[in-house]
């Protein structure tokens, strides 16, 4: 069979360069794309994927329900994100026929303690969204020219997480954590330039707002003579997040907390927890974040410190708590691992005593499970229940002959 030409230009298909057909008539890719250039200029063609995208975007209460299967609490903090992430993907997709009026971005600032759940939101919206994204900690940034990670290195790390794709790059999340640790020390400037403080602070801004960045197209510095590769961070949403240890002695300054004189009463531990719902841009000022960074950080959310009631919880209901990671593990080596309630308690006593929130949980089952797992293939057909004496003491736990196992 004779291969089709096309109609315009008289090529032959191959397979870089496909053929439309109509009407007894073809036309090649190429035909396609030099006729759009001429009636539209260089603005490239709608991609298809943008209308997928627009007939699949989830509405708050979706977004909401998807982070209940995996976050435990922190409804307030799932409410305002859910909202957040919902209007800036409606600004890109759904608001490409109105012109008239520029939405700008609202990226956002999530403050709470460790382990509280920050980062989680984060990576759980991104799955859900299949958008990709980037986390870095702001530790380990560095002003362009210092020893470190320059803070463009961000993008990078998101356009990996695409697939090299740029387009899809540019619709992604970066999540930007410790933002708290690179607050200016004070007012008072010091001579020599600060390299993880403002500094990085500044160069923030820049990607944060959106602009076109040349980034190395492999990571790494920039070189002279170098081929670069430009990403527009105008439609990338970021989220940062941070413990703001501290920050609560500011916010009870500006409430008239700490004034002399009669009438005044002492706030309780509990009341110093409650204000951080209550934080304003000017106390992120006095903390150490710059204005001009407060800004772009448009949404804030609060979230709460983690009770002993909700830290059982996060063990045991969440979609991939850790208790139904390690059960699956068993599994596969036909055993049954169960958890006695006051055990699970046991457990998060000790996340809540390391002050390191729901991520210290993995840990704490791993020092438990250690010599257990050990064994495990040996245990086919055996249930293995974790009693308190065996987190807090480091007993043995029962070992039962099953038949549901066998």
């Amino acid at each position: 069979m004779a291969k089709k030409e096309c109609n315009f230009c008289g090529t032959k298909e191959q397979e870089e360069n496909p053929f439309i057909a109509g009407n007894g008539a073809y036309v090649c890719s190429n035909c396609v794309t030099s006729a759009h250039k001429i009636l539209f200029g260089d603005a490239e063609p709608i991609a298809e994927s943008s209308n997928n995208e627009t007939q699949t975007l989830l509405i708050p209460k979706e977004i909401h329900r998807m982070l209940n299967d995996y976050v435990i609490g922190q409804e307030s903090a799932k409410k305002t994100l859910s909202v957040a992430v919902y209007n800036h993907y409606k600004r890109i997709f759904k608001n490409q026929q109105n012109n008239d009026t520029n939405i700008e971005k609202s990226n956002i600032l999530l403050l709470g303690p460790t382990g509280s759940g920050k980062t989680l939101l984060a990576q759980t919206i991104a799955k859900f969204l299949d958008v990709p994204i980037a986390i870095s900690d702001a530790t380990n940034l560095t002003e362009a020219g210092y020893v470190g990670e320059d803070v463009e290195n961000i993008l990078t790390k998101l356009l990996q997480a695409a697939g090299d794709d740029v387009k899809k790059a540019e619709h992604g999340i970066i999540f930007i954590d410790e933002m708290d640790k690179i607050a200016r020390m004070g007012e008072n400037r010091s001579i020599t330039r600060d390299v993880s403080g403002e500094g990085v602070q500044q160069a923030l801004l820049k990607i944060i707002e959106g602009s076109v960045v040349n980034i190395p197209p492999k990571g790494g510095r920039k070189h002279p003579n170098q081929d670069f590769l430009q990403i527009d961070t105008k439609n990338i949403l970021f989220i940062c997040g941070g413990a703001f240890d501290g920050v609560e002695e500011i916010i009870q300054r500006r409430l008239g907390a700490n004034q002399l004189g009669f009438g005044q009463t002492k706030r309780s531990s509990k009341d110093n927890e409650d204000v951080m719902h209550l934080i304003e841009s000017d106390d992120l000022v006095q903390f150490g974040i710059i204005p001009e960074l407060i800004g772009r950080l448009h949404v804030t959310a609060t979230l709460e410190p983690i009770t002993l009631e909700i830290m059982v919880k996060i063990l045991t209901e969440p979609k991939n708590s850790v208790v139904k990671q390690y059960q699956k593990l068993f599994e596969i080596d036909n055993a049954l691992l169960t958890f006695e309630e006051s055990a699970l308690k046991a457990i998060a006593n000790k996340a809540i005593k390391r002050k390191t929130g729901a991520r210290g949980l993995r840990s704490i089952m791993e020092e438990a499970l250690l010599d257990i797992m050990y064994e495990l293939p040996e245990l086919s057909g055996y249930e293995i229940v974790m009693t308190e004496e065996v987190i807090n003491e480091g007993m043995k736990p029962l070992y039962i002959k099953n038949s549901k196992t066998a």
